[in-house]
């Protein structure tokens, strides 16, 4: 039975691979979404949305095993459902993985499996979203994180240490050890979902005023993870309309995933189902890359891009430089121009500290990174092309 669930959703995965070049539509229903979970049977008059979420390889961990467990990954189809209430938006996402990873609290070397879904705070200018790994100075985004745990004691912010004691320290018999394991088993913290709010890697904070209102939740089952998200529209930091961007990211515990060690999308364009608005960021978000892609290569070598960035098959890892090995499918068209023209716009992190001081991929200036690669005032058609190109790097899909 395991096989065949997975092998249907993996033929249903290809079967709707060609809804991924255009939005996630946004289905409305007069009925409230708040209380979806992974296996409401809402889900199933839904239409979904396949998308590819590619290996981070703009940087690397400084975990030799993680590094050498995930050296070929591949990129991996997952399939997205949305459908909202006038107030509430609901997500759903289903990915194949053949392990189920939980996080002990007693163990810190085991990783969990998870997923989390990321918004622009302002996306009013397509062209100028967040970078995509936890967004970029003066570019804020919201992200909703869920892990696979078990139950977790302290610390928990109660301070019930003395609640962990061995059943047989304690002066209980009877009925008293009964209502003893009750009392401790609801000091368990039995879900990790966390909200964040970013300007990149540096400055990533929880909520936890209450004011960002959410709930997530997954399940396993038949090899394949199911995940959700609801929250409002509209709250203190989002106001979600007509149509917006979003992004998704996974994480596979038995390949030592977490942090930066995942796969992700890149922004994808949302459009809600009766709404007007948002015609150009759909637009931005789902056009294909003009320029040829031929010439940008040439272009790429010409200019000295490897020197600094790894290419596969083009220049060996420098780590004087971000990677972009799948730069193209997790970047926007818009985002790898303004990089061409303008490198200190976004400052990726990342940076090996070990690195020999020659090789910084950028300096402090008042306080404010600058990259120290330089722009490159080309001709329009050079950089379609240069673009072009780097939005055919990205992994093969397995």
């Amino acid at each position: 039975m395991t096989k065949i669930t997975t092998a249907l959703l993996a033929t249903s995965l290809a079967a709707s691979a060609l809804l991924a070049d255009g939005p996630i539509l946004a289905q409305k229903t007069q009925r409230d979404v708040t209380k979806l979970t992974p296996t409401s049977k809402a889900w199933e008059y839904v239409k979904a949305t396949t998308i590819h979420l590619y290996p981070q390889t703009a940087l690397t961990m400084n975990d030799r095993k993680a590094n050498e467990l995930n050296a070929k990954a591949k990129a991996k189809e997952a399939r997205v459902k949305a459908i909202h209430d006038g107030k509430n938006i609901a997500f759903l996402l289903e990915w194949l993985d053949g392990t189920r990873s939980i996080q002990r609290g007693y163990r810190s070397d085991v990783y969990a499996d998870g997923f989390a879904v990321q918004f622009p705070v302002d996306y009013r200018d397509p062209t100028k979203l967040p970078y995509i790994g936890m967004g970029s100075d003066g570019r804020p985004v919201v992200i909703h994180l869920q892990k696979a745990v078990e139950k977790v004691y302290e610390p928990n912010g109660n301070g019930d240490v003395s609640m962990r004691q061995n059943i047989l320290s304690k002066n209980a018999f009877g009925d008293d050890t009964v209502e003893f394991a009750q009392k401790v088993g609801a000091l368990a913290v039995k879900d990790y979902q966390r909200s964040f709010i970013s300007e990149g890697f540096r400055s990533m904070t929880e909520i936890k005023d209450g004011s960002e209102k959410f709930s997530a939740d997954m399940k396993y089952g038949d090899n394949v993870w199911k995940g959700t998200l609801v929250r409002p529209l509209k709250d203190s930091y989002l106001n979600l309309k007509g149509a917006f961007p979003v992004a998704f990211a996974a994480w596979d515990g038995a390949k030592l995933n977490r942090d930066g060690q995942k796969l992700l999308s890149g922004w994808l364009a949302v459009k809600m189902v009766d709404e007007n608005g948002g015609e150009k960021l759909v637009a931005e978000l789902t056009a294909a890359a003009k320029g040829d892609a031929e010439h940008g290569k040439e272009l790429i070598e010409q200019n000295g891009c490897t020197g600094c960035h790894q290419i596969s098959g083009l220049s060996p890892a420098s780590y004087m430089a971000p990677g972009l090995d799948n730069v193209g499918g997790y970047s926007t068209a818009a985002y790898l121009r303004e990089s061409l023209v303008d490198p200190s716009a976004v400052v990726v992190p990342g940076y090996n500290r070990n690195a020999h001081p020659s090789a910084v991929w950028y300096n402090l200036d008042h306080g404010k990174r600058v990259s120290t690669m330089p722009p490159y005032p080309l001709d329009d058609k050079s950089l379609d092309d240069m673009v072009a190109y780097l939005k055919t790097l990205k992994s093969e899909v397995k």
